[in-house]
Parts: C-alpha cells; sequence; structure tokens
C-alpha cells in the first residue's frame, strides 16, 4: 500500500475516533447533568457547558484507561487501521441508536465490542487477549454495582447526619452542594471516557508508525494534541446535549430531589475516578444509572421504576454483542474497498 493510501486511511481513522468523542459526549451528557437539571437546580443550557468545561479538563487527567484500551485488548500482530476504523463505526451505529431512542447505553461497551467484532472479522478469534477482555468487562459489570451500594450507603448516611434538620433549609443547602457534585461528575466523565477515543487513535498512529515492520506496538503513546483533540471533541459533544437520555435518567428512574442528586453524582464520580487511577474504562452511564438507582432504594425498594431500569439492562446486555457484530459485517466491506483502491 503506498504511502498516500496509507496516511488517507490514517485520516478516516482519526476523523472517525473524534466522530465517536463528539457523540460520546453528546450521548453521555446526561451523565454529568440530568440530576442536577431534573431537581431544578441549574438550568440545562448551564449545567451542558459546565459540563463540557469540566470534561475536557478531566482529559487530561491521565492516560492509563487509554492505555488499557489500546494495549490489552486486541494482539498487536491483529491490529490495523481498518480494524480501528470498522470498530469505531460499530460503536458509532450503536451509540446513534440508542441516542435516538433515549436509552442510556454505555459508549465503552460500544467500543469494547467493535474492536473485538473488528478484530475477529481480521485475525479470527485468538487475535483477542482473553485476559485483556475479561479484566475490561469485571469492571464494567463491577462498577454499577459499587455506584449503586456506595450511593445507598451515601443516601442512608445523609439521612441519618440531617435527621434532625429543617427540611426547607436543607434542601437549599443541597441545591447548592448539587452544583458541585455535578461539577465532580462531568470532571471524572472526562478522565474515563475521553481517554477511551486517545487510545483508538494512539493505536491507529502506532500502527501507522510501525509500517512495515509490524503493528508498531512498541510505539505506542499518547501525544499531547491527542488528548488536546479529543478533549475538545467530548467537550463539544457535551455542549449539544443529550436531551433524551437526560429525561430517561433524571426522572423515569426515580423522583430526584437535590438531596438524592448529590449523592448520586458524588458516588458514581468517586467510583468512576477510582477506575480512571487504575487504568479501568468503565461505562459512566451504568456508573451514575446504578448510583441513582442505589439512592433511590435507600428510601424504599418501590420508589425505584424498575420496568425503566430493565429496559437499560437489556440495551447493556445487547451493546457489546451488536457493536461487535456491526463492526464484523464492516470490516469485510471496507477491506475490500481498500483493496481495491491499491
Amino acid at each position: 500500500m503506498s504511502l498516500s493510501i496509507t496516511l488517507v486511511i490514517l485520516i478516516l481513522v482519526v476523523t472517525a475516533a473524534l466522530v465517536f468523542d463528539y457523540i460520546n459526549g453528546m450521548h453521555d451528557a446526561a451523565n454529568a447533568v440530568a440530576t442536577v437539571v431534573s431537581t431544578g437546580v441549574l438550568p440545562i443550557r448551564t449545567a451542558v457547558l459546565m459540563a463540557a468545561s469540566l470534561n475536557f479538563l478531566g482529559a487530561w487527567t491521565g492516560t492509563a484507561v487509554a492505555e488499557t484500551i489500546g494495549r490489552d485488548l486486541v494482539h498487536p500482530s491483529a491490529m490495523t487501521q481498518v480494524v480501528v476504523l470498522a470498530a469505531l463505526i460499530g460503536a458509532i451505529v450503536w451509540n446513534l441508536t440508542t441516542w435516538y431512542f433515549g436509552i442510556p447505553s454505555s459508549s465503552s461497551h460500544a467500543l469494547v465490542g467493535g474492536l473485538i467484532g473488528s478484530a475477529v472479522a481480521h485475525a479470527g478469534r485468538q487475535s483477542v487477549h482473553v485476559k485483556g477482555v475479561v479484566k475490561v468487562v469485571e469492571s464494567l459489570v463491577i462498577s454499577p454495582v459499587v455506584g449503586l451500594l456506595l450511593g445507598f450507603v451515601v443516601m442512608i448516611a445523609i439521612f441519618w447526619i440531617c435527621r434532625r434538620r429543617n427540611p426547607e433549609r436543607l434542601n437549599r443547602e443541597f441545591r447548592r452542594l448539587q452544583v458541585l457534585s455535578a461539577g465532580f461528575m462531568a470532571l471524572s466523565h472526562g478522565s474515563n471516557d475521553a481517554q477511551k477515543t486517545m487510545g483508538i487513535i494512539a493505536m491507529s498512529l502506532a500502527v501507522y508508525r510501525g509500517g512495515s515492520q509490524g503493528s508498531g506496538a512498541e510505539h505506542f503513546q499518547v501525544p499531547a494534541w491527542v488528548i488536546a483533540v479529543c478533549a475538545i471533541a467530548m467537550g463539544l459533544g457535551t455542549m449539544s446535549g443529550g436531551l433524551r437520555i437526560i429525561k430517561t435518567m433524571g426522572t423515569k428512574i426515580i423522583d430526584l430531589k437535590p438531596m438524592h442528586g448529590f449523592a448520586a453524582e458524588t458516588s458514581a464520580a468517586a467510583t468512576i475516578l477510582a477506575a480512571s487511577h487504575l487504568g479501568l474504562p468503565v461505562s459512566t452511564t451504568h456508573v451514575i444509572s446504578g448510583a441513582i438507582m442505589g439512592v433511590g432504594s435507600s428510601q424504599r425498594v418501590s420508589a425505584v421504576r424498575w420496568g425503566v431500569t430493565a429496559r437499560i439492562a437489556w440495551a447493556w446486555v445487547l451493546t457489546i454483542p451488536i457493536s461487535a457484530a456491526v463492526a464484523w459485517l464492516c470490516y469485510h466491506p471496507i477491506q475490500l474497498a481498500i483493496g481495491a483502491v491499491r
């Protein structure tokens, strides 16, 4: 393949990655602002602008998650630009589908599924690092449970500490506190989700630098410009909002008050930041959903609208296999098209 074609494909991959990052920000804006909007603490425009700014800052907090995505899922010898491009298309298709129907699904799951599907299409099942996939899936499954339990505990603690306080004054205080917790949530979202796209772009750059010598795995690194463009793309996506999912997250799971919003956001943000520090790509959507359920369950189990959560859970279960299937299907026509150009 000529250098010019190789460069064109690299540009296509980076463009698709930034489109995914933008959609991720748009899709997951609800993670940071749903509770603060639904409780009436902030108008949606102000909340989204705040979330976009802190998403941008959060993207600069580290690269451990990017390295997990870029190195631990697919064997370096099976990594090509077409594999990366097909994976991104699979993830984008699923994200747009769930966004359209207002379902809070996981961009992380979609990206993992896309990588698995396209790698298998290219080099078979042996191309997938089973240990790496298990590590990622475990973190994706365990993190919402941690968010749920932490949300339950934090809410119970708040009830106990504030049991003798004046309800009206308490509500005013938590309205102010919830602005801080929403910012904390937005920062944590940027720290984890933006890094996934950084890992994809860095992986693509490594393949490009490897050239004819192989996959270029030894060249894997996350340049500062990659961090910057991913942070900007996610921030712009967040600014575009995501009203459909904000409605589901903020009003359909439980009836939220400022106290509940503060507990859910604080619990979810703490869980996500811990995962980012450990290099674990978690679903911020799953974590905040779990935290909201935990907060609702602290009042009574019936406070949670479990029918809505069942719908969300089905999306969680289906995300990886559907994204993998779409990426698998996309790989072959893309490979044929590139072969025809060579």
